[in-house]
């Protein structure tokens, strides 16, 4: 692969875009009992003979859906997805406990072996990069390629750009929504603030805590306005797991060593194929972090999208996306 590829971009390429593969059905699915509470589910659809790849959502604590299925060619790929620990169809729902990204890393590996994979292609967009990172970082000769969307280092610099201060003066009708289950005095550690809520005894403090974490996301989340958030988030259930886990994480610096784990940690991974698709506009994951992953990170191809945020499901970050997989395809 070339080590110094162009950047790319789609600006102005409306007319020639690729869509999504047609819709999928899993032809296996089944759960993984951890051994320490949790069972995590897992689906697996495509071509059984094909190129294997493990798809990563975001969150943390969202879950896998159909669409997902379709950035793969079902006749080249064999696609597994899964539902991280405490969200999804995996069990418990909501549950924190032995849930940090060391133990999904432990569940990729377990995923893998379960399904006799050598090497896969790592799919993974928002979180799904952030875990991604950690688990080729973790396991190199297990990574064929890394093809990652919407970057999210989990840094501090980011978190506070988007739970205290920075995404607030580009959304401030959200924000003061977000801001409102929190009394004034704790609103210089807005994290904190919904951890102690999402966390709480009382079942109707966290729905009220959840509902409003989940909608300030859903409210950013695409240049396209509040009306392409995903329905999901409106759902009482999925609203506490997503929130309380994100919160969870976030709370913990992704239990991570230190702040800027990841990008310190590039030397290991620099050599794995890589593809970057990323919304220019994404307002919850800024283009920064993504420009600092491909400059510690040659081999990636870059493609910014420029009439894009962070939604998975805007034309141009498809686009992106099908294109990188058909070109991991034929690695």
């Amino acid at each position: 692969m070339d080590r110094n590829p162009p950047l790319l971009s789609t600006q102005g390429q409306a007319g020639t875009r690729r869509g999504l593969y047609g819709e999928q059905e899993p032809y296996d699915f089944d759960w993984i009992d951890t051994g320490d509470g949790h069972e995590v589910f897992y689906e697996v659809c495509g071509n059984p003979k094909g190129k294997p790849a493990v798809v990563l959502h975001g969150g943390p604590g969202g879950a896998i859906n159909p669409t997902m299925r379709r950035f793969f060619d079902p006749k080249r790929w064999r696609t597994v997805l899964f539902d991280q620990r405490g969200c999804g169809r995996s069990r418990p729902n909501a549950s924190l406990e032995n849930n940090t990204t060391w133990d999904l890393i432990a569940d990729i590996e377990r995923l893998r072996e379960r399904l006799g994979v050598e090497k896969w292609t790592v799919f993974g967009g928002s979180w799904g990069s952030t875990l991604a990172l950690a688990y080729a970082i973790a396991h190199p000769d297990r990574v064929a390629g890394l093809i990652l969307r919407g970057v999210f280092l989990l840094t501090q610099r980011e978190l506070r750009w988007f739970y205290q201060d920075g995404a607030s003066m580009l959304f401030p009708d959200a924000w003061e929504r977000f801001l409102q289950p929190i009394p004034a005095p704790e609103r210089d550690d807005m994290i904190g603030a919904y951890y102690r809520r999402l966390t709480h005894p009382s079942r109707s403090v966290r729905a009220e805590a959840a509902a409003a974490w989940s909608q300030w996301e859903g409210d950013t989340i695409s240049i396209r306005g509040p009306e392409a958030r995903p329905a999901k988030f409106n759902e009482a259930d999925f609203a506490i797991a997503f929130a309380r886990i994100e919160c969870h994480y976030f709370q913990n610096r992704g239990f991570f060593e230190h702040d800027g784990w990841i990008l310190s940690q590039m030397g290991r991974i620099a050599h794995i194929p890589g593809w970057i698709v990323q919304g220019r506009f994404d307002v919850v994951t800024p283009l920064e972090a993504a420009w600092k992953l491909k400059a510690a990170w040659p081999a990636a191809k870059f493609d910014i999208v420029w009439d894009a945020g962070h939604a998975s499901t805007e034309p141009g970050i498809i686009d992106g996306l099908v294109r990188a997989t058909d070109a991991a395809a034929v690695l």
